[in-house]
Parts: structure tokens; sequence; C-alpha cells
């Protein structure tokens, strides 16, 4: 423990049992912190939360374009939108959550350098705050839904389990690249490079059965594919299938992505507020 005229440091030197403890007693910081970032986010906007309305929508449109006019590819019996945006959901989730984790630790990097907690709320809370976006986003959804007479099956049911594995891939994700952020600040030009990339080899724009038998198992190897599956399956109900091989392959992969997410993030801790 150092202590000054200015500022208190402690370094992070708990044992586990004594972190994980000190994440409910940080709970405040928690919620101030995502809060804060929810009213920043939209703060002196024109037109506010629609904002988060307008990319995604925007985004929709021009998939349905290319890949539902232009290429006429199957839709999964569905209208193309749809089959878009029951997509779209997890992944802008995802890219937001990526995007968010990965500077997050040096948005706050004068809050880590001057006190002790548990330096794993910053990422999580930027995740809760691509987490409010995406319950924005299920707005255009049932706005789609209700203009084209849709009704869900009883799949909807099993909706909550896709969202956990979606939340698990985000968080996962989210601590690699915060963590790598901290150390090589180059981390910052790779992220966007991800998310861009990412959304064409995701099953966004197309549905996953028009992937050929011998390369599925390479294109599961995206833990992005079964997230995206399995919202359209929950979602979409009717024709819509699920490849449960290459799903499994992709699930266990987020769980891999979450567990050495949280272990490397662990491990580097300590030094964030000497290296930031």
């Amino acid at each position: 423990m150092t202590l000054n005229s200015t500022e208190l440091i402690i370094e992070s030197g708990r044992v586990e049992r004594q972190y994980w403890q000190d994440l409910w007693r940080y709970r405040e910081l928690f919620y101030f912190l995502s809060w804060r970032d929810i009213l920043v986010r939209y703060k002196q906007t024109i037109i506010g939360i629609a904002w988060a309305l307008i990319r995604p929508f925007l985004a929709m449109v021009v998939f349905t374009v290319v890949f539902g006019k232009i290429a006429k590819l199957p839709s999964d019996g569905v209208p193309y939108p749809i089959l878009v945006f029951a997509a779209m959901l997890p992944w802008q989730f995802f890219a937001n959550s990526l995007t968010n984790c990965s500077n997050s630790l040096i948005g706050n990097a004068n809050l880590i350098s001057k006190v002790y907690f548990p330096r794993l709320i910053v990422p999580v809370s930027a995740v809760v705050v691509s987490f409010v976006d995406f319950l924005v986003y299920g707005i255009i959804l049932l706005g789609l839904m209700a203009w084209y007479n849709f009704i869900p099956s009883w799949r909807i049911i099993t909706l909550p389990l896709f969202v956990l594995i979606a939340v698990l891939a985000s968080v996962g994700g989210g601590l690699w690249f915060a963590s790598l952020n901290v150390k090589y600040r180059d981390f910052r030009y790779v992220v966007p490079f991800v998310v861009q990339f990412g959304q064409y080899i995701s099953p966004v724009g197309f549905s996953s059965t028009i992937v050929p038998e011998d390369l599925k198992f390479f294109y599961y190897l995206n833990p992005l594919v079964g997230v995206i599956d399995g919202f359209r399956w929950a979602i979409i109900g009717g024709e819509t299938k699920i490849y449960w091989l290459g799903f499994s392959l992709s699930i266990g992969l987020v769980v891999l992505i979450f567990a050495t997410g949280v272990w490397y993030f662990r491990k580097t801790e300590r030094t964030f507020a000497d290296v930031i």
C-alpha cells in the first residue's frame, strides 16, 4: 500500500476467493460505470437512442437487397429482413461489446492507476452498455414481425439460453482484447478489422444452409456461427434447422474463449496500473 497526500494505490494481491468477493463488494462501482457509459453514449445527440436503431436497420436493408433481392439466396421460409435481423441481434451485440471492451481499460486509466478494485468490473460494464443496445435492436425485430405478420414458434422460449451464450462470447472476446490492448496498443487497430472481417464470414446476411457440406467443419470454427444459428432457430422456427455437430463445436469454442479470457485477464490484471 502506498499513501501520499493525493491518492491511494493498493495493488491487487488478493487471493482468488477474495477477488470474487470483491466483485460483489464493488457492485455500486459496476452500476455507476455502466450507467455513466449509457448516458455518455446518447448525451448531446440530436436523435438520442435512435442512433442505436439506424445502424443495424441500414445494414439489414443492404443485406436484404444484396443477398435477398440480387443474389436471391434462400431465406428459410421467412421474409428476408427477418432472417437478417435475427442474426443482426447477436452480431451487433458481439461487435459492440468487442469494440467497447477493448478500449474500456484505456478509457478508465485514471481510475485504474489510482485505486484498487477488481478490474474485471470495467470491461464487463462495457458489455452491459452493449446489451442495452441489444435490447433496443429488439424493437426493430418486433416491428418487422408486426409488419410481416410473423408469429414466432414455441422455440422462442429458448432464446434466453442463446442470449446467455452470446454474452459469454462477448465477455470472453472482450476480456482478451481489453487485456492485450493495455500492453500492445496496436490492438486498437486490430479490433475494427476483426469486426469488419467477422461480419462477412458469419451468417449475418445469409443462411448457414448454403454452406457446402465439406466446408461446414471449418465454417463452424467461427464461434459466432453457432450463436447466430441458435438465435435464428429460436426466433424464426419453421424450416430453420441447426447443424448440431457444428453448433456444438461453435458453442464449445465460445466456452473456451470465455474461460481463457477470464484466465488471461486475471493473469495480467496486476500489471494494468503500472503499464497503463
